[in-house]
């Protein structure tokens, strides 16, 4: 019989990572990532793929580098690139936005936006409401998006009004969003929007 091979102390917080990002709510998986950060970075590190500690936003994620263009024996793809089309981009914006108000106005640390909320939001984008109606027919396409990636969770569910649902915006959409990406999707989508006014 082969003798039983010792399990690492963190080997929970490494399954968490491969799971998806890990927030310092979940306090135990939290503490065990910062406490063996060097042994955690030397693993992964050893398959390919790169720890990143985020303690201002609470939050850690695994990513996986590009292979160089040169490189002879590239590492298969553990993460598939998710690219989101313009109304899941517009929907990632306002989110983040929304972020950053919350922070300079609130003394929380979560939060929360209704469906209907963020229908408001979306709004403040648009003149006309033939224009509105024609780009936010189905809202829960962008937001099934965004909660696939992590960038949304669900809190509180309506099943008898949608507008109800309450979502939560993970602070990973900074992550997916930095402070100069945004402004530049900013631009972006407003000179969309710009074009599709005018039709």
């Amino acid at each position: 019989m082969e003798p039983k091979m010792q399990r690492a102390p963190y080997a929970a917080a490494i399954i968490k990572l491969l799971q998806g990002p890990v927030y310092a709510d979940d306090k135990n998986t939290w503490r065990e990532i910062l406490g063996w950060q060097s042994a955690i970075q030397e693993y992964f590190g050893k398959i390919g793929l790169q720890l990143t500690i985020t303690e201002q936003d609470g939050f850690a994620r695994v990513l996986q580098p590009e292979a160089a263009e040169d490189e002879e024996q590239p590492l298969p793809r553990l993460m598939k690139k998710q690219a989101l089309n313009y109304e899941a981009t517009l929907l990632a914006v306002m989110l983040r936005e929304g972020l950053e108000e919350f922070d300079v106005r609130s003394d929380g640390t979560k939060y929360f936006l209704t469906q209907k909320e963020i229908k408001e939001r979306i709004e403040l984008f648009y003149k006309e409401q033939t224009n509105k109606s024609k780009l936010w027919r189905d809202l829960s396409k962008p937001i099934t998006a965004l909660l696939s990636i992590g960038i949304l969770k669900l809190n509180r569910e309506d099943a008898a009004n949608k507008d109800n649902n309450q979502y939560e915006v993970k602070r990973i959409v900074k992550a997916f969003i930095s402070n100069e990406k945004l402004e530049e999707i900013k631009q972006k989508l407003a000179n969309y929007v710009h074009t599709i006014q005018q039709q």
